[in-house]
């Protein structure tokens, strides 16, 4: 699998969120990147761990600030994000379990999920911010 490559395609135009999400895409691409590793190495623990609570940090940030402008969409992104937690912690889980190498499925969730997020959820709160001045 290819690592992610950032554009400016992905860029909602709020900084601190394309920071976030750029970090987001780092750590993906160091699971792709070490798909080798066994899931019983620190390493993918880490990883994996580091993640998921990096995309807690980053979910919470991002519905405050949809929160505070009055989304209209803002439920609906809230389903998404509960989505992801329930599936990557449903693949984390299956992973430690039994699986002795992290599963090309979790890697294909995991960046098919947040491209298909980031172009489609989340950009399409862009114009939302940018009609209201954030940066």
């Amino acid at each position: 699998m290819e690592p992610i490559v950032w554009t400016e395609e992905y860029s909602v135009g709020v900084e601190k969120i394309d920071e976030q999400h750029k970090k987001l895409i780092a750590m993906i691409n160091r699971l792709i990147a070490r798909p080798e590793v066994t899931t019983r190495s620190e390493t993918i623990s880490y990883l994996l761990t580091d993640m998921t609570r990096y995309a807690q940090e980053h979910f919470a940030t991002e519905e405050a600030l949809l929160r505070k402008y009055n989304y209209p969409l803002l439920e609906e992104h809230i389903a998404q994000h509960r989505e992801f937690r329930k599936k990557t912690v449903d693949f984390c889980t299956a992973t430690m379990l039994g699986a002795s190498k992290v599963p090309e499925t979790l890697l294909d969730y995991l960046h098919d999920w947040l491209l298909e997020h980031l172009l489609n959820s989340d950009i399409a709160y862009k114009s939302f911010f940018h009609e209201r001045g954030v940066e």
